[in-house]
């Protein structure tokens, strides 16, 4: 198990090492998601073990936002000032991408879908 979070913690540390040294545009844990789909496929007997971590990790999702929570806490007097406009920026922006998902669905659907021999 442990062999499994280190390796998940070496391709984030991977990852953002290569960014910050070659100042490529994409973000340092999205190289270190391509660094692990490539440890993956090179190294295939790593798979059952990562799929056990992270069905753990994913059990206990709510125990990481607890920072989050505390730093929101911390800021409560920007959160009381800009705190009504920041839910309203974050529902309207949800209901837009969704929006959005759901509209490039239909014409993907459209487009791609095989024709009914019917």
């Amino acid at each position: 198990m442990l062999r499994a979070i280190f390796l998940l913690l070496a391709c984030q540390l991977s990852g953002e090492a290569i960014h910050r040294l070659t100042g490529l545009a994409l973000p340092g844990a999205v190289i270190g998601m391509v660094l692990l789909v490539a440890w993956l496929a090179l190294v295939p007997r790593e798979r059952p073990i990562l799929t056990e971590v992270t069905g753990w990790l994913t059990a206990h999702l709510a125990v990481m936002f607890v920072p989050a929570a505390v730093g929101l806490i911390d800021e409560g007097a920007v959160m009381s000032r800009y705190g009504l406009g920041l839910v309203v920026a974050t529902v309207v922006s949800t209901l837009l991408t969704l929006a959005v998902t759901a509209l490039v669905f239909r014409l993907s659907l459209a487009r791609f879908a095989p024709e009914d021999p019917a």
